[in-house]
């Protein structure tokens, strides 16, 4: 088989291939990988499998006597009037709120999950062609809670093993520059790759690693690298990138039509609909989004591997973790694209599904730099720690309670109830309040009070996303037709000023962001939250004659920032050309908003940081603004329920019937 990366012929020959690269890879010398009861390296080599690093007897009665102590509290909080306390075995997200232990909602023919024909884990219920009918169908195949490994230590010990590992490898470029841009912008807020089992694998050939997916990793951070002078010059053999995105969906291809899928196989699918997703390209980004849920349910994974296994089925403590990743990566990624291209989400959390907790947390105390970004003399961004699974973690619970909005407000295939859509407000609304309360104060940005210097950008996307879920949530509110005995004598300016709240602090902290890290590594979910607050000021505009200045202004920063972002993301250049056309037919002439500063914007912190590598002039945004300053009138109101609804959707027209 080719392989995915060899380089065009014309190339010269002093120049490193993909292939050269992949047969150094191959040959690399390995180590024992100390999987139970042997590891995948030694068993495929013939060598005996020895592993130096086994836990001691003190340390596992240790664990032993832990477990005992868990146990003892989860009976205790599963009485009425009693609550659980004491640290937990990891980070975990809480929301949505379901309990694991209670198999009341469980079908009795639930069966668990078991090896196909093929020797490859999945599911299939009791209906299927692939399971005759027995008598186990009357009791759920559910493993005793005693017998669920809650040891994080190994998960972390090789972890912390592979990344030493890593820095000592000799990665060639572009590939190592490409990768390591993926790890840092991309993998902390989305985690759809494992890092520790994929470097190893890369290594060794092992399962959760495959070319389909390294090239789809490199096709996927191109496009943040491909301007940059001195990795476009090194691109030149591989088509500028586009090779390794035409190699992705080859061996995609070739992999599905022989069956031989993997979690690779689903991990590449991801990061190909988020490609096409930018690309602006809906149908190819949600036929691979739609193609990667289905293969997660094939292999089970929607299913708690750790407490329905059956069928002899042993996985390891890291098969289960990536499978627990993986599940909720996708969940994560299933609300984010639902969201860009209005459809319904797919995918639901159920007693059976993969439990809330993630095992290795050594990601959560790495230090974390802009990769790829340089700094002037004295400005050098400082040691950060990338809080990577508080991040993750948090980014589930929001999405979580973001599923309630979609399911209950946007959803295109639904009827909704206006009784419907004010329980949604109430009840999501405290869920989002709570939310916030929660967050840790490492991973939260006051809009009002910006830190010194911009916290990493998994972080600031998840800020965004929060305010983001919070216009989405009371915006159609907005458009309600007013009582005329109650609302338009007495009309509540709640709603707007909480829209208009979230859409300050979003350019705010999307200030913050640009004049540090500049426009090129803006993720698309960041860009879909300044669209998001482009919608209220474009509100503002059309629902008020006297043109306030921070609301033009703000309009203005939002239309110019997007535009800026749209060369890696031109699915974003379809929504400035309609804010564009809303505003001309609001009176507001486009040149205005299109127009360049001739100068950089205005310092926002103490400390002003600016990568070198950010090119051209900086829109300038408006300072923070309170929205208790806003001064809501009952015409204002009235215009808004006279404008047509929104859709949240980024692609398909910024303001058309719901």
């Amino acid at each position: 088989m080719m392989s995915p990366t060899t380089a065009p012929s014309e190339v010269k020959a002093k120049k490193k291939s993909a292939a050269d690269f992949l047969v150094y890879m191959n040959k690399r010398f390995v180590k024992c990988g100390g999987e139970q009861p042997t590891c995948g390296r030694c068993a495929g080599r013939g060598d005996q499998c020895i592993y130096k690093l086994s836990p001691t007897l003190s340390y596992t009665r240790k664990l032993e006597r832990r477990v005992a102590e868990l146990e003892v509290a989860l009976r205790k909080a599963q009485q009425p009037g009693t609550s659980l306390s004491g640290p937990s075995p990891g980070p975990s997200i809480s929301s949505p709120s379901t309990t694991a232990d209670n198999n009341a909602g469980i079908g009795a023919a639930f069966r668990g999950l078991a090896f196909d024909a093929k020797g490859a884990i999945t599911y299939h219920g009791s209906t299927s062609l692939f399971q005759l009918p027995s008598r186990q169908e009357e009791k759920n195949s559910v493993v005793p809670r005693n017998e669920v490994r809650t040891s994080n230590e190994q998960l972390v010990r090789n972890a912390w093993e592979q990344r030493a590992l890593e820095v000592l490898a000799e990665t060639p470029q572009p590939f190592q520059y490409l990768l390591h841009n993926h790890w840092c912008w991309i993998q902390p807020l989305f985690n759809f790759v494992y890092r520790p089992a994929f470097t190893r694998d890369m290594q060794r050939m092992g399962p959760y690693y495959s070319h389909t997916l390294l090239n789809a990793m490199l096709g996927h951070s191109v496009r943040w690298c491909r301007r940059e002078p001195e990795i476009r010059q090194l691109l030149e053999p591989y088509d500028g990138g586009e090779l390794f995105k035409r190699h992705a969906r080859t061996l995609l291809f070739h992999e599905i039509s022989t069956g031989n899928c993997s979690v690779p196989t689903i991990q590449t699918l991801l990061l190909l609909s988020a490609q096409e997703c930018s690309a602006g390209n809906r149908t190819s980004a949600i036929l691979y989004c739609r193609m990667a849920f289905s293969l997660l349910d094939e292999m089970g994974i929607t299913v708690d591997s750790q407490r329905y296994g059956s069928g002899g089925i042993q996985l390891s403590d890291e098969d289960i973790e990536i499978r627990r990743r993986l599940f909720w990566s996708c969940y994560f990624w299933d609300k984010v694209i639902s969201l860009y291209l209005g459809r319904s989400p797919s995918l639901s959390h159920s007693p059976v599904s993969p439990p809330q907790i993630i095992m290795d947390d050594s990601a959560e105390d790495e230090l974390w730099h802009p990769h790829g970004l340089n700094f002037p003399e004295g400005q050098e961004y400082p040691a950060t720690k990338a809080r990577s699974i508080s991040c993750f973690t948090q980014m589930c619970r929001l999405s979580a309670i973001f599923n309630e909005i979609l399911t209950h407000i946007y959803d295109p295939l639904r009827t909704k109830t206006e009784q419907e859509v004010e329980n949604c407000l109430i009840q999501e609304g405290f869920a989002l309040r709570q939310w916030w309360q929660d967050l840790p104060i490492f991973l939260r940005i006051d809009a009002q009070a910006l830190p010194e210097y911009c916290p990493p950008s998994h972080i600031v996307t998840l800020n965004c996303l929060y305010h983001t879920f919070k216009i989405l949530l009371y915006r159609p509110t907005l458009f309600k037709q007013p009582d005329p005995l109650t609302d338009r004598d007495n009309p509540d300016p709640t709603s707007f000023k909480e829209c208009l709240g979230s859409a300050s602090a979003i350019i705010t902290i999307f200030n913050l962001f640009c004049h540090t890290f500049g426009y090129t590594r803006v993720v698309l979910s960041l860009a879909y939250s300044l669209y998001t607050a482009a919608s209220i000021f474009l509100l503002q505009i059309q629902a008020s004659s006297s043109r306030e200045e921070y609301t033009i202004q703000s309009m203005r920063f939002c239309v110019q920032a997007l535009d800026r972002v749209k060369a890696s993301a031109p699915v974003i250049g379809e929504a400035v050309q309609m804010i564009i056309k809303a505003l001309a037919d609001a009176g507001v002439e486009p040149s205005t908003m299109l127009e360049q500063p001739q100068h950089l914007a205005a310092p926002y912190s103490p400390t002003s940081m600016k990568s070198t590598t950010t090119p051209g002039a900086l829109p300038q945004a408006p300072a923070a603004f309170d929205p208790e300053e806003l001064s809501f009138t009952p015409e204002m109101f009235a215009t808004f329920s006279n404008l047509e609804p929104m859709t949240a959707a980024v692609s398909g027209g910024i303001i058309m019937p719901t």
